[in-house]
């Protein structure tokens, strides 16, 4: 009974994807209009979500086998892949405008590097006074993150080989090429070569490593690999209906684009971003950054690459460069981190300047003409 609560979270997404198969074109967004079509995207998103928290617990109970760095990589992986088939599926509903990966993206990594770190800086700083952590595990994510975010969501506005804010085939196979040699040079670095200077370094007050299984019970890794890719094929399957949601209900309500992103982004980063924040309270806050940096230079050295190729491979129009005012604030929050994790503590005021960034994205949202 106990092991059936547990894998729950599974049986009601292939539960919920079997009735919309089952209820065919009675519950298209056109027939059903806006209002149900918003409720339904609530019920998609609730079960999506929840499936997400499995995804994360049984990556959890992974990494507390595997130990740092190799269980928050697992996490990170996990996450991505979710991220991956939510934006492809939005891709492919078929209308989606050709900058919503663009804004998903610049999303995450304003969620990420504002929202996410100024909350662990500032709850773990008030908390603590001081958080520790490995710079040079910092410096590494920061190392990679910077000319990759450049590379991927700047140049592209700023050459002219291709309109908007679109690549041309050249910079597309740089783009390609350049992300994912890139991420395998910092993985090997990360697992193999340097694997300690991303673990936390001993502080009075921390908890151990092992001690968190995200609230989960460690059993044996094929269980959890199983149980990992059983919440996540739900995810996968449901992801085309809540795309279809999404793009529906958010041109309903006469709402942005760069919502959307927010919307997906939000969604992704949701269960991951609780564990961050649990682990700088309780004074880890290596494991935070683990977290936090690598969900960012994943989303770049990944999540663009497999975008890319599937708007390639399907020929979709993909714009990945930022408008001037997205650009700047990418450049400010960029400097920004590099400061913060410029000295061996941080503290709750540097969290603070971290949030007031996220405040001036999300204000940003909505200041559209």
């Amino acid at each position: 009974m106990k092991l059936f609560r547990t894998e729950l979270p599974s049986l009601v997404g292939f539960l919920v994807f079997a009735a919309f198969v089952a209820a065919g074109d009675g519950l298209k967004p056109e027939t059903v209009g806006v209002g149900v079509s918003l409720v339904l995207l609530g019920g998609i998103f609730a079960t999506v979500l929840w499936c997400a928290f499995s995804v994360v617990r049984h990556a959890g109970c992974l990494a507390s086998i595997f130990g740092e760095p190799f269980g928050t990589l697992i996490l990170t992986l996990a996450v991505i892949g979710i991220e991956v088939a939510l934006i492809v599926a939005i891709m492919l509903s078929g209308d989606a405008a050709p900058t919503l990966a663009r804004e998903t993206m610049f999303s995450v990594i304003m969620i990420v590097l504002n929202g996410l770190i100024g909350l662990c800086l500032l709850m773990g700083g008030l908390r603590h006074k001081h958080l520790t952590y490995n710079l040079q595990g910092a410096n590494a994510f920061l190392s990679i993150l910077v000319p990759l975010a450049i590379f991927a969501l700047v140049l592209p506005r700023m050459t002219e080989s291709a309109p908007g804010g679109e690549l041309s085939a050249l910079q597309t196979g740089f783009a390609l090429v350049m992300s994912v040699l890139l991420y395998g040079v910092f993985l090997a670095m990360q697992t193999v070569t340097h694997s300690n200077i991303f673990r936390q370094p001993v502080v009075e007050g921390s908890v151990e490593e092992d001690d968190d299984h995200h609230g989960g019970e460690v059993r044996s890794i094929p269980f959890h690999v199983v149980g990992l890719f059983g919440a996540l094929l739900p995810i996968i399957l449901l992801s085309k209906k809540l795309a279809l949601y999404v793009d529906f209900g958010m041109d309903g309500i006469g709402a942005p684009l760069a919502l959307s992103g927010f919307f997906v982004a939000a969604l992704v980063l949701m269960p991951e971003g609780l564990s961050a924040l649990q682990a700088a309270v309780a004074n880890r806050l290596q494991r935070a950054v683990n977290i936090c940096l690598g969900s960012a230079v994943a989303t770049i050295g990944l999540t663009v690459p497999a975008v890319l190729l599937v708007g390639w491979i399907m020929g979709l129009e993909v714009e990945m460069g930022l408008d001037t005012p997205e650009i700047l604030l990418l450049v400010l929050t960029l400097v920004v981190s590099i400061l913060t994790f410029g000295a061996r503590t941080t503290n709750y005021l540097q969290g603070a300047v971290h949030l007031s960034l996220f405040a001036a994205y999300v204000m940003m949202i909505f200041d559209i003409a």
